[in-house]
């Protein structure tokens, strides 16, 4: 008889490894994008990353609301 299979989540990571490693390295690749890109998206809404200088249309504002403080002019460069 042959050995018993060792049991649990680094036993079938190491066997999927030997097994389909191409398959194993690109999910990992593509979960390491995944977590990247969310990480990317968090960072340009905290940064207010919509708010570009140079805009295809117009956007016009009331004078009380509070994104007229964070709109960028000439003089912000």
């Amino acid at each position: 008889m042959s050995a018993p299979a060792a049991r649990g989540t680094t036993s079938l990571l190491k066997r999927a490894w030997n097994e389909i490693p191409d398959i194993v390295g690109g999910s990992a690749l593509a979960l390491a994008g995944l977590v990247m890109a969310g990480i990317g998206l968090a960072n340009y809404y905290a940064k207010d990353g919509d708010n570009r200088k140079y805009k295809l249309g117009y956007v016009v504002y009331r004078h009380d609301d509070p994104r007229v403080q964070k709109i960028r002019n000439d003089e912000d460069d």
